[in-house]
């Protein structure tokens, strides 16, 4: 017979999933409502920083009421992000598939990598770290996906696999789970990423204060926890 610590675990682990379940379907829900366009982007910063609450800091509050409030936190930024991104894998698909030389479809290539790299991250970068633009945003998942790149490939794999089994023998848990895999293998990668920041956060600085004193901020913050 299982023991109870046995059953507690069995517990944890099926009431994870389900919560990995429902975010994935207030993610589809706002993506929807929002037509994709004004939806997709507010939706995974959402699920992103819901994730980092809950694995990094250990939060785990009330779904719905939270996911709404971290929709509307930074709305018109992460729909932002999601044009942005919506824009170039679009043009870099379409040059891949459709590019009138090799070298030019190669290139599109190595850029199809570094798109997915940076896509994989960017909207938790924008949940755990205070930058100041968007580029900065996307330059800081850049430098998180190829710098713990060893990481990156583990959790792609990973997410890949996955996918692809669900896809072969349980396809109606893909479409149940959808999203929620890559932001959980995201999740549980930059844990450790952001962990390893902290410490070394303050050391970033911004160019001397115009007013000519040595006064000077941290270029990033790493978020700790805070519940709406």
């Amino acid at each position: 017979m299982f023991s109870f610590d046995t059953f507690v675990r069995i517990n944890s682990f099926l009431a994870n999933g389900y919560r990995l379940i429902y975010l994935n379907l207030l993610w589809l829900g706002t993506t929807v409502v929002g037509l994709v366009l004004f939806g997709a982007g507010p939706a995974s910063y959402a699920l992103a920083k819901y994730i980092d609450r809950w694995f990094r800091c250990g939060e785990q509050p009330p779904m719905t009421r939270t996911f709404v409030a971290y929709v509307r936190e930074r709305y018109w930024r992460s729909a932002a992000v999601g044009w942005i991104y919506l824009g170039a894998g679009t043009v870099i698909v379409t040059n891949v598939f459709a590019g009138w030389n090799w070298y030019v479809q190669m290139l599109n290539v190595f850029a199809l990598v570094a798109f997915a790299v940076s896509l994989f991250y960017v909207f938790s970068v924008m949940a755990a770290l205070e930058l100041r633009t968007i580029r900065d945003t996307i330059a800081a998942s850049l430098l998180i996906g190829f710098g713990s790149l060893h990481w990156t490939v583990i959790g792609g794999t990973a997410v890949l696999a996955l996918t692809f089994l669900m896809s072969q023998n349980a396809f109606p848990l893909l479409i149940l789970f959808g999203v929620a895999v890559p932001a959980a293998a995201a999740g549980l990668i930059t844990r450790v990423v952001y962990r390893d920041l902290e410490p070394t956060a303050r050391q970033w600085r911004n160019p001397t204060h115009p007013t000519g004193d040595d006064a000077r901020k941290p270029a990033f913050t790493v978020t700790r926890g805070s519940t709406p």
